[in-house]
Parts: structure tokens; C-alpha cells; sequence
């Protein structure tokens, strides 16, 4: 048995089958059964080999209206990376998101659900959210923007980033959402790589009872975007706030006087909708495009295919709209028809049951979280969560890292009562969803994926691309998917680099992967974080598993540093739970435990104590810094962290 068989548990039982009436009410289901296909597999092997099938059977089952019909479902004449999607089809997502739902019942439910840190809370139906959308547009127009101009978001998580959104792409333009804890530098980057246009901001937010100033964090930032034309402010916290005059204005006076009626712009399928910032380890970020009859879409298709959101759900992830998931859940909740739930504060303040006190309050049944989220609120106990009645809870959601056993199963078991199961969801900003995913079809086991969603031809190979089982090889797509980025902003050359130059037409995706004997998947880490100690490759993601399954180890790290007789040797940095006090004794030990579970070979040369783990918005460990600053190196595009505090505790750790 490898080291990854032993820390991932491969071949484990199943702890979660899906009951009769979870089975009868699957959208996953019908749609098989729509399309006389048997079971899953079927479905697999159809969606894989005939994708063009597929994917013009998922915007039938999504009702994507078409202004004007597409003539080809897929293009691949330019090369499978520059694959286009819908070509000759005119549409705009947001018809789709409220503008075909005004008239008929949909547009009495509630569409976004919001609660502020404070307690303050707001609904808003679809037909509010259609207005409100309108009027905003309308004042866009009126301020001069249309087709093709880039708008940046730099707001917490109200519905009026939400309305700013849906505005944008409703004229046309190019949402550029940012994340709201980005400081000065990072904004200027991101909106002068887009030649952005416009930007909408808040005046500040709340966050455990303090309250954080934003606007003056993009006034420092726009002094050096000179092709921002205007800035509206929206008074999140009321406080006053300087005002450039000709450029500033209040969202109120902005959308004064206008119409809550508007056209949307007939754009084609393919037109710029987004670009998404992700960080990259060197250099300026990477900007994913994505289009209109791209992101959208490859997002709804897995919250119903994978989470099973329907009409009557409520889903709430605990997001930014900075971070992908926060963009998916608006377009896929709204293409289904169903309500989000938005959280503008932090996830324990005032206290560690927040997040099932909101969950309880307002009727959540899907809930999605990272695993740091459950290992940090985990010591609290079971008592925050008995307090709350989660019946309304149906599945869970996790994305942003790998678990490890006992926090899966203390959500599964605690906070579920062993009977809610936890979707694992794993991919990226370029995917637009998920490589791989659960389902509510498939039986689940701590940790693991069912595997692909349908339409994704997913595999795990070895160096050569030729598949592998029972042991690690690296995750790939062997089919483009509608999803999919077409590129990165102005940085064709480095979209290919990233993903598409290791195997001929072949989407590497740069994680670690594994498949088990029952077919159920596992990510075990970034491969270009792999350690190789004497030649012996080791995912980091192993090393933290081992140590966080010790009681005194809240979080770990585990990093590979250079080693003139191995050619690297395993470093590791570990958060204590705040009763335990680092010692020398405490280190030997974790040592110790390492070696036992994985061979006296791979046992760190090293274990250091620090505060917190240098982290991004979306809970991923950044190794490449955490190595950058343990070997005194520059460590590149900071900009994701939430915690850039934390790369000086590295630094310093002993």
C-alpha cells in the first residue's frame, strides 16, 4: 500500500447512498432518462465521445433561449485549446438569468437572500432583482458605457454586486469581479489589464464589528488607472466619504430618475463576458476569458447535474465575488431558477455558530464550504451545531483544497447527522466548475469524488499520458468542454504554456490525482508542489494529512526545499490548536509520526510552529510562497492571499 493509499483512504467504504426519494427527485436522473440512457455510465461514455450531443442536450435542459440560433455547437477547426461553442448564436446570459422568467411564476420566488454581518437582512425577488438590474444598466448607458467595456467589482457580498453584475453583462460589457480584500496594487493591475472603464465600489464593510474602509483603497489604486471614467459608490456602511467631483458618484444619485424597463444587448454567444484574475507564481495575473455561452453555463450544468439545485433550493457558498464560486453561484442559481444566499461578514463573528445560525434562519439547503472552513470551527465542538435546527440542509458543497479523513467525517457525521452528502467539487476559474464532482446518484466515501461530471472526459496519467489506477498520475481532459477559458487576456502564449503544451491536445491541469478500486476519485495537490526525496515523489497534501490528523495540529503545510544528497528533503510548517504550546518534544513527535506513516525517508528534516498559513481567498495553500519565503526568495503575486501577514510568520518560524 502506497503512502497516498494509506492518507487519502482509497478503497475505504462508503458511508453515504443515496435514498429512494433522493434518486426520484435528481435532475441527474431525469435527464438520463430523457435521453433513453441507462445509468451513468452510459451517460459518461455519450457525453465524452460525442460532446457535441452533449452540451446542445444541457442548454436544452437548461432552456437557453438563443435570440438567433447557432449554426455549430462546437468549432474546433482553430485548434481543440481555441475551441468556440454556439457559433452563429445570439444570445445574452442575462435573458437567461431574469429576463425569461418575468412573466411567469419565477418571478415572484426569491432570488437572493442576504444577510449583513451586523444582523441586517434583505430578500429580493426576481422581479426586484429584473428591476433593479434595469435601472442600473440604464444608468450605464446613460453615463456613456455600452459593448465590449470592461467594469471592475470592488464589493463585499450585498445584492448590489449582485445588481452591478448582471448590469454589466446585461449592456454588453465585461465584468471584471475582484476580490474585496485586495489592496491598492493588486486593483490597479487588474483594471489596467482590462483598460477597464468604469469600476463599482462600496465605501467599506464590516468585519468582526470593525468596520474597513474600501474607498480609499481604490482611490489609491485608480491614481494610477487612468482609463477609469467613473466610480460609483455604494454606502455599505453609510459613513462619509471623500468624492471625486466628475468622477464619484452615489449609487442612489447614479441610478436616479431611470427605468426600471431596458433592452439587453443581443451579443453573440461568444462575446466577452468575464475576465476572472487568478494569481500566477511569477509575473502579472492571469486574466481567464470567459463568454456568455461559456462560464454560465458550464456552472449551471454542474450545480444541477452535481449539487441537484432545483427551483425550491437555497444555496448559500460562503464565497467572494473575487473568487470564481462567487459568479458561479449567481449564474447557476439563476439559470435554475432558484434563490442564493449571500453573507457580507466573517464566517465566525459573533460567534462560531454563525454559519448554521444563517443556515437555519434562512432555510439553506445546500451549503458550500472549504475544508479549512470545518477543521478551523471543528474544536469548537458539537454544541454550536446541536443549537441549530439544520433540517432544511439536503447536500453539502466543498471546494478550494483536499480534505483529510476527520473533518470530512465530522461535517458528515456532526453537522450531518451521517445522512447529508458532501459534493466534492474540484477545478478552477479556467474550468468553470469542476474537472471532477460529486453527485447525488453515487454513493460517497470520506474525501473522494464520484468522478467527472458528465461532458467531462477526465483521466489520470502517468508522464508518457497513458492511463493509470491505483496510484498517482496527473489529472488531464481529453475533450474540450463549453466551459472552458478561451485563453488568457492579451497572454495567448501562456495559456498554451499552461495547460496545453505537455500533451498534444490534452488539457494538463496540474493536480495530483487518483482513482480508486471503486472508481471513486481523489485530488491529492498541485503537481508542480510535488516533492521528490531521493527520488520517491511525494504530494505535500500527504505530509498535512498526517499531521493534522494529530489532536494538537490545527493545519499544516508541507513544502519541498532543495537537499545536496536527496535533491530535496520535506520541510513542514504546522497551526497548533490554541491550547497547545510548541516544544521541541511536541516536533520530535510530529517527526516521528510522519515517518511511521510514510517511511523514515520521507519523515520531514523539519517542522516549524506558525500562526497561520499563507492562504487565498478560496482556502488554497500557496506552497510556492511559503518555499519562496522559507528559502529567502522573492515570492512573486501576493495579491490572492487573505493573510499576507502570514508569509512574515514564515519567515521568522523556528
Amino acid at each position: 500500500m502506497t503512502t497516498a493509499e494509506k492518507q487519502f483512504p482509497f478503497n475505504q467504504s462508503f458511508v453515504w447512498y443515496p435514498s429512494d426519494e433522493v434518486i426520484e427527485r435528481s435532475r441527474l436522473r431525469r435527464f438520463m432518462e430523457r435521453h433513453n440512457l441507462p445509468d451513468l455510465d452510459a451517460l459518461m461514455e455519450k457525453s465524452t465521445t460525442d460532446i457535441a450531443w452533449f452540451w446542445e442536450a444541457v442548454l436544452d435542459d437548461l432552456g437557453i433561449e438563443f435570440y438567433e440560433p447557432y449554426t455549430q455547437i462546437v468549432d474546433l477547426s482553430a485548434g481543440v485549446p481555441w475551441a468556440q461553442w454556439c457559433v452563429g448564436g445570439k444570445m445574452n446570459i442575462v435573458h437567461n438569468c431574469l429576463d425569461k422568467w418575468m412573466d411567469t411564476p419565477t418571478q415572484n420566488r426569491v432570488a437572493i437572500r442576504w444577510e449583513g454581518e451586523e444582523g441586517v437582512t434583505r430578500i429580493l425577488s426576481y422581479r426586484d432583482l429584473f428591476r433593479a438590474v434595469n435601472k442600473m444598466a440604464n444608468a450605464l448607458r446613460a453615463a456613456g458605457f455600452g459593448k465590449g467595456d470592461a467594469i471592475g467589482l470592488y464589493m463585499p457580498m450585498t445584492p448590489e454586486i449582485v445588481i452591478a453584475l448582471l448590469a454589466i453583462a446585461k449592456i454588453g460589457g465585461v465584468i471584471l469581479p475582484l476580490f474585496s480584500g485586495f489592496g491598492p496594487s493588486a486593483i490597479a493591475t487588474r483594471l489596467n489589464d482590462a483598460d477597464a472603464k468604469a469600476l463599482f465600489v462600496a465605501d467599506g464593510v464590516y468585519r468582526r464589528g470593525k468596520t474597513i474602509k474600501m474607498k480609499p483603497v481604490a482611490d489609491e489604486a485608480l491614481a494610477d488607472v487612468p482609463s477609469v471614467e467613473k466610480v460609483i459608490v455604494f454606502p455599505r456602511l453609510s459613513i462619509e466619504t471623500p468624492l471625486t467631483p466628475g468622477r464619484d458618484v452615489l449609487w442612489d444619485d447614479f441610478i436616479a430618475g431611470q427605468s426600471a424597463a431596458a433592452p439587453t444587448e443581443r451579443t453573440a454567444a461568444e462575446d466577452l463576458l468575464m475576465i476572472i484574475y487568478t494569481s500566477g507564481t511569477t509575473g502579472r495575473p492571469k486574466g481567464a476569458v470567459h463568454t456568455h455561452c461559456g462560464f454560465p453555463i458550464k456552472g449551471a450544468q454542474d450545480m444541477a447535474h452535481g449539487f441537484d439545485i432545483q427551483a425550491f433550493d437555497t444555496m448559500f457558498w460562503m464565497s467572494d465575488m473575487g473568487w470564481m464560486m462567487g459568479p458561479w453561484e449567481v449564474f447557476g442559481t439563476l439559470i435554475l431558477g432558484a434563490t442564493m444566499m449571500l453573507f457580507d461578514g466573517a464566517p465566525n463573528y459573533p460567534d462560531v455558530d454563525r454559519v448554521w445560525d444563517l443556515v437555519e434562519k434562512h432555510g439553506v439547503t445546500c451549503l458550500g464550504l472549504a475544508p479549512t472552513f470545518a477543521r478551523a470551527i471543528m474544536p469548537y465542538g458539537d454544541e454550536p451545531v446541536k443549537k441549530h435546527d439544520l433540517s432544511s440542509l439536503r447536500a453539502f458543497g466543498s471546494t478550494g483544497e483536499a480534505w483529510n479523513p476527520d473533518p470530512w467525517l465530522w461535517l458528515f457525521n456532526t453537522v450531518g447527522g451521517g445522512k447529508i452528502p458532501i459534493i466534492n467539487y474540484s477545478g478552477g476559474t479556467e474550468i468553470s466548475g469542476g474537472i471532477v464532482l460529486g453527485n447525488m446518484l453515487t454513493p460517497a466515501k470520506p474525501c473522494a469524488f464520484s468522478g467527472p461530471p458528465p461532458g467531462m472526459a477526465a483521466d489520470v496519467v502517468d508522464e508518457f499520458g497513458e492511463p493509470v489506477r491505483g496510484a498517482v498520475g496527473e489529472l488531464v481532459v481529453k475533450q474540450p468542454w463549453i466551459g472552458m477559458t478561451r485563453g488568457f487576456w492579451k497572454d495567448p502564449d501562456r495559456y498554451l504554456e499552461s495547460y496545453w503544451n505537455k500533451l498534444p491536445n490534452i488539457w494538463v491541469h496540474g493536480d495530483f490525482a487518483a482513482i480508486d478500486d471503486d472508481g471513486m476519485w481523489y485530488i491529492l495537490g498541485r503537481s508542480d508542489d510535488t516533492i521528490k526525496v531521493a527520488g520517491k515523489r511525494v504530494g505535500p497534501a500527504e505530509v498535512e494529512s498526517i499531521l493534522v490528523s494529530h489532536p494538537a495540529v490545527a493545519e499544516a503545510a508541507a513544502i519541498g526545499v532543495p537537499d545536496e544528497m536527496k535533491g530535496q528533503v520535506v520541510v513542514a510548517f504546522a497551526v497548533l490548536h490554541g491550547n497547545v504550546a510548541p516544544s521541541e518534544e511536541l516536533r520530535a513527535e510530529l517527526k516521528a509520526l510522519v515517518a511511521k506513516e510514510m517511511g523514515k525517508p520521507l519523515a520531514p528534516k523539519d517542522i516549524r510552529f506558525v500562526d497561520a498559513i499563507p492562504q487565498t481567498r478560496n482556502a488554497k495553500v500557496m506552497r510556492r510562497v511559503i518555499k519562496a519565503a522559507y528559502l529567502g526568495k522573492p515570492a512573486g503575486d501576493l495579491s490572492a492571499l487573505v493573510n499576507p501577514e502570514a508569509v512574515e510568520g514564515i519567515k521568522s518560524a523556528r
